[in-house]
């Protein structure tokens, strides 16, 4: 059904009432009647043929949810798999178990709904997956909620223009087969970052970075070792000619930068022994960190691809 621009709306915006900073803990209960909309509407409802295909698809959000929080039931005695789930998500309290229903049944609409045929010729849906994302993103952003749902996986977002011009594209990039592994690694890394894991997320980080240039060598045939670091890897790229030699001078700060950058914040803060002090990383810190991985990544597969 999409989102209507309300005449209150704008009101809202002409009189600056909009959130101008994302919130991380919190999931509004307009928010969630919203979400519960687009998820009926995706799940849609059973059609002459389909007799329970809508219930089961409930049931399998239901039992997962059960399995992985160790109860038998998410809202007791409930009359459907459908109220269970829905009801659980308006009423939960834990803003971190609302954000798993949400993330497990649009990836079930997006990894299921949308491929099954069966599923498709026995329902009748108002919305497909692609419209139910898009609308869910869009009730993320009017909200002022710090996350998206990108790659089947919910990630937070702590800056609209270096999601959208940084963090979407290489996610989009790192989908492919050859960047299984660095996708897997990026995707941990924005896990760890959005449960406040900050030493984890450094960690993920360097790992999904080194990961890529590790896939960009197997492309080449350039050899490196299995125990080679970000740096060893960056002066293999530069040594093959991945950058042009007489763009060298030009890019010696971005070399600096990726030589200096991910490894050496995480190096200092995420991946050695602290000693008897414990070492607290600043969020600010993480986040920088996260987005530079994001940078450096885009930066060497698209040099990749314009080089090969």
């Amino acid at each position: 059904m999409g989102v209507f621009d309300l005449f209150s709306k704008r009101q809202q915006r002409a009189r600056g009432e909009v959130p101008d900073v994302y919130v991380y803990d919190a999931l509004p209960q307009t928010l969630r009647v919203q979400i519960v909309h687009i998820i009926r509407d995706a799940f849609g409802v059973d059609g002459y043929y389909g007799r329970g295909t809508v219930e089961s698809a409930y049931e399998s959000v239901n039992d997962a949810l059960c399995r992985e929080y160790g109860v038998f039931e998410l809202v007791k005695n409930s009359e459907s798999n459908s109220n269970s789930v829905l009801n659980f998500f308006l009423k939960e309290g834990n803003f971190e178990r609302a954000l798993d229903v949400i993330e497990i049944c649009f990836r079930f609409i997006n990894l299921h709904i949308s491929v099954d045929l069966d599923y498709q010729y026995e329902t009748k849906r108002k919305i497909n997956n692609i419209d139910a994302i898009d609308e869910l993103n869009s009730r993320f952003k009017e909200h002022g909620i710090g996350y998206q749902f990108e790659s089947n996986e919910l990630i937070r977002v702590d800056s609209e223009f270096v999601h959208s011009e940084v963090v979407k594209p290489v996610l989009a990039i790192l989908r492919g087969d050859q960047f299984k592994g660095a996708n897997e690694e990026f995707l941990q890394a924005h896990e760890h970052y959005r449960h406040g894991r900050h030493k984890e997320c450094l960690v993920d980080c360097l790992k999904s970075f080194e990961s890529t240039m590790k896939a960009i060598c197997d492309s080449r045939g350039w050899e490196y070792k299995a125990s080679d670091t970000a740096k060893n890897l960056i002066t293999i790229c530069f040594a093959q000619g991945l950058l042009p030699s007489y763009l060298e001078s030009q890019f010696a700060s971005v070399r600096s930068q990726l030589e200096s950058g991910v490894p050496t914040v995480r190096n200092k803060n995420g991946g050695h022994g602290q000693g008897t002090e414990v070492i607290a990383v600043p969020e600010y810190l993480v986040r920088y960190t996260l987005n530079l991985t994001a940078t450096s990544i885009l930066f060497l597969v698209e040099a990749n691809t314009a080089n090969h």
